[in-house]
């Protein structure tokens, strides 16, 4: 059933990182570059996974294990959603008077957690998987707490972009889908069905999001008032 699960989430998720892809193209790509960045190595790592399954399930000879080329592939998601991250928020404070202390403090506290958990989770003897899980949980976190902090200050402010606040707010749901999945899984090890199905519609919602947002070309770069009818 897991395996069914995993080729039904590329089989949906490829076409949607495509989509966005295709949109961010169009002349989004300028202001948001990250993202790009991001969907392209969401889409070139799933294809990488695609071929390390179909040589596992086939027998074939493989470089290396299928759980290296997973967690190496992990953590290059996890390193540009990180970058994906901490662009909306520079984007975001732009309009806040102290924005350089801002975005100093937040920025440089989130990449000082990332680096020091690497620092400390990184062992070149252990397995790659038992490290790697540990360090991409604790930037996961720490890209959690990032976004948080970007939809504090969007909401507070007097007019927001709105744009930033769809790409976070999708950027949200994946980290809470994940964040529930992982609990699930942690929980009911026997059986993790229901976290998967969680874990990958939260990972469909999100390109989704961003797709519908890089459709509508103009209307991202337009500034809504916090308190008008249309926010």
């Amino acid at each position: 059933m897991r395996v069914a699960l995993q080729y039904i989430s590329w089989l949906v998720g490829f076409p949607l990182n495509l989509l966005v892809i295709a949109t961010l193209l169009r002349g989004a790509y300028r202001r948001f570059p990250f993202v790009l960045a991001y969907s392209i190595a969401l889409f070139l790592t799933g294809v990488v996974e695609v071929a390390a399954y179909a040589g596992y399930f086939s027998g074939a000879r493989m470089a290396f294990t299928r759980a290296r080329y997973y967690w190496v592939d992990e953590g290059i998601r996890q390193g540009l959603l990180f970058a994906v991250v901490i662009s909306l928020l520079y984007q975001a404070t732009s309009g806040v008077r102290a924005r350089a202390l801002v975005r100093t403090a937040l920025i440089a506290g989130a990449i000082l957690v990332a680096s020091i958990s690497f620092l400390v989770h990184y062992d070149s003897q252990a397995a790659i998987s038992r490290w790697l899980t540990l360090w991409s949980r604790d930037l996961n976190f720490s890209s959690a707490l990032l976004d948080l902090a970007l939809w504090g200050l969007l909401v507070a402010a007097r007019k927001y972009d709105w744009a930033v606040l769809m790409l976070s707010g999708a950027l949200g749901i994946q980290f809470t889908g994940e964040a529930i999945g992982q609990a699930l899984r942690n929980q009911f090890p026997s059986n993790t069905v229901v976290a998967d199905i969680i874990n990958i519609g939260a990972n469909w919602a999100c390109p989704y999001i961003w797709w519908q947002v890089f459709r509508g070309s103009p209307a991202p770069k337009a500034s809504i008032p916090a308190g008008s009818p249309n926010s």
